[in-house]
């Protein structure tokens, strides 16, 4: 039997077709299963993939907005 292989941040972004951005954003906001090994980030596709199942990744996430309200200042060109 073999085991489930670990990935990284960018390997999660590409499985979703998201920015790197956004997997850091959904592992501090909204729970995205991850591992912190040293300073990496590691996941099992599995753990991503129910996670998106049961809702993980929804748009309509509140914590999601008031974070991107949070960040909206500083991004440069913004009034």
């Amino acid at each position: 039997m073999s085991t489930e292989p670990w990935v990284s941040v960018e390997d999660v972004a590409k499985h979703l077709s998201v920015a790197k951005d956004s997997i850091y954003r959904w592992i501090e906001h909204r729970g995205l299963p991850a591992h912190k090994v040293g300073r990496l980030w590691k996941f099992k596709l599995s753990e991503v993939d129910e996670w998106v199942r049961v809702g993980g990744a929804d748009a309509d996430s509140p914590s999601d907005e008031a974070h991107d309200e949070a960040q909206a200042p500083r991004r440069k060109g913004t009034p």
